[in-house]
């Protein structure tokens, strides 16, 4: 999984907690330093903040979709945008979360977007 957020607090502890949950997390501060993470061995999840310096996350959505090889690897939206619900959308995110959010629910979106992954991945 990939955990891309220009926060170092946010990126630090969302990394720790999944990690402790048993995922592989790599990590990126802004959409440029995510593109160069997506090869050779592409993430099964992204959550992505959308406002960050260097690149956006709606400029790595979209450079992200133009790369055949890593373009289905399904978005998680996290953003303190009021909007973030439609912005989500309209990048093709699989699911969203606005800042601040629970835990919990975070975990939930996690589980059931892998394994909506695993399973469209399987078809």
């Amino acid at each position: 999984m990939l955990v891309v957020d220009d926060d170092p607090d946010i990126l630090e502890a969302l990394s720790e907690i999944l990690e402790a949950e048993g995922f592989e997390i790599r990590r990126a501060r802004n959409g440029k330093e995510a593109l160069e993470r997506l090869e050779p061995e592409p993430p099964q999840l992204i959550l992505l903040d959308l406002m960050m310096p260097v690149m956006d996350g709606w400029e790595f959505a979209q450079r992200m979709r133009q790369k055949p090889s890593v373009a289905n690897i399904p978005l998680i939206v996290l953003s303190a945008d009021r909007n973030v619900g439609s912005k989500a959308t309209d990048i093709g995110a699989v699911g969203h979360l606005a800042k601040p959010f629970e835990l919990n629910d975070l975990l939930d979106m996690v589980r059931r977007s892998l394994g909506q992954a695993q399973a469209s991945a399987g078809r």
